[in-house]
């Protein structure tokens, strides 16, 4: 097994200061999550501050054991300054996806409210004071209702999305390394691996979407936002910077 790299070892050590921080100051929970930008809680430094939190012990162990896993693989190859600049925009970009789905539910249920007899200001006001209208629901439905509420409210945490993105990299280095999840324990080769765990994903995030109804409450398009800048940035980088032979 190789040995943890300098980058990612300190990755984890924030990520554990923070979650320990959150356990002991609750408050800064909100204060440094994710929330949707249209939101009063919104604050212009969640897109980096909610990759080191986390949501409970199982979510910070597997993300910093993935961290761990792929991580110093890469970074041995990478070196820490295009390890980190990578993680970082991977992360980035799981915000943006997100951010980018709870803008479409939350003004797809707006729009429905407002054409009901429901106005704008009012709504808002309601919402930013962390409350609802039931009436809502009965106008628009359960499942766009879970939708607006959710999109509007309840921050996001966690590196996953940064993870994800490290998963992509993985696959486009190693794609014939073998990875295997506790339930299935047949090794299977990264570059099925990977994009498999994404259409998994993707089905689920479509699924909790309000076209289809139910819901994991698990950010689905933050990894794929996350794994898409990944994808993005190999793609460029195998074209332009690497040396040919490495991917061969």
């Amino acid at each position: 097994m190789m040995n943890i790299t300098e980058t990612v070892k300190q990755l984890i050590i924030i990520n554990i200061l923070f979650f320990v921080g959150s356990l002991l100051v609750p408050a800064t929970v909100d204060f440094l999550s994710l929330f949707y930008f249209e939101s009063p809680n919104f604050k212009v430094w969640q897109p980096i501050t909610h990759m080191f939190m986390h949501g409970g012990l199982m979510h910070i162990f597997f993300n910093m054991f993935a961290l761990y896993s792929f991580g110093s693989a890469l970074e041995h190859f990478w070196g820490g300054k295009k390890f980190l600049f990578f993680y970082i925009s991977c992360g980035l970009g799981s915000a943006l996806l997100h951010t980018a789905v709870n803008y479409y539910n939350f003004h797809e249920g707006l729009n429905l409210l407002m054409e009901n007899g429901f106005q704008k200001e009012e709504i808002l006001r309601i919402l930013a004071e962390g409350k609802f209208d039931t009436r809502w629901e009965e106008t628009i439905g359960a499942s766009n209702f879970t939708e607006f509420l959710q999109s509007y409210i309840v921050p996001v945490v966690g590196a996953s999305g940064a993870i994800y993105g490290l998963l992509v990299a993985f696959a486009f280095m190693f794609p014939d390394a073998g990875l295997a999840l506790i339930f299935v324990p047949v090794p299977i080769k990264a570059k099925y691996f990977v994009p498999g765990l994404l259409l998994l994903d993707l089905f689920l995030g479509l699924k909790g979407n309000s076209i289809f109804g139910g819901g994991t409450g698990v950010a689905h398009f933050a990894h794929i936002g996350g794994a898409i800048i990944g994808f993005i940035m190999m793609s460029y980088w195998k074209k332009n910077q690497f040396n040919n032979n490495r991917w061969n």
